[in-house]
């Protein structure tokens, strides 16, 4: 007879229903969700892109004209503008996430989550028009 406590064969199997690979196909929500989180794998990509545009840039004219023409790649800007794609998606859908991630509250009362998320769209536009100001000279 088994003390309590002590170690049985008998172990139970838990009723676990099986789960397809892509369950994320399903439905639309699901869908969006994978393609926002797979979307920080171009997040990171682009951030690595503009590292070595940084890092070509100051090595010089020949290490920036190489660098030019690697970017003139089909193949690199295709995955360039995947990127852009995708990350647009990704802020979008941040943005669009910013209302149940915080609760800001103004005078006791809590601020409608359509005016934070109108907030973030907002912000962006005005970084956006500042930096094409910037880079266009106009």
């Amino acid at each position: 007879m088994n003390q309590p406590g002590s170690y049985t064969d008998y172990h139970p199997r838990w009723h676990r229903t099986r789960v397809s690979t892509y369950w994320w196909l399903s439905r639309w929500s699901y869908f969006r969700f994978i393609t926002r989180e797979l979307s920080s794998v171009f997040v990171a990509w682009a951030v690595v892109f503009l590292l070595m545009l940084v890092r070509a840039a100051g090595q010089g004219p020949e290490a920036y004209s190489e660098f030019l023409r690697w970017s003139a790649n089909p193949l690199v800007l295709l995955l360039n503008l995947l990127t852009l794609a995708l990350v647009v998606f990704h802020a979008i859908t941040w943005f669009n996430l910013a209302p149940q991630a915080m609760v800001v509250r103004m005078g006791g009362k809590r601020v409608p989550g359509s005016l934070i998320a109108a907030s973030n769209y907002a912000a962006w536009a005005v970084v956006t028009a500042l930096i094409a100001f910037l880079v266009l000279g106009a």
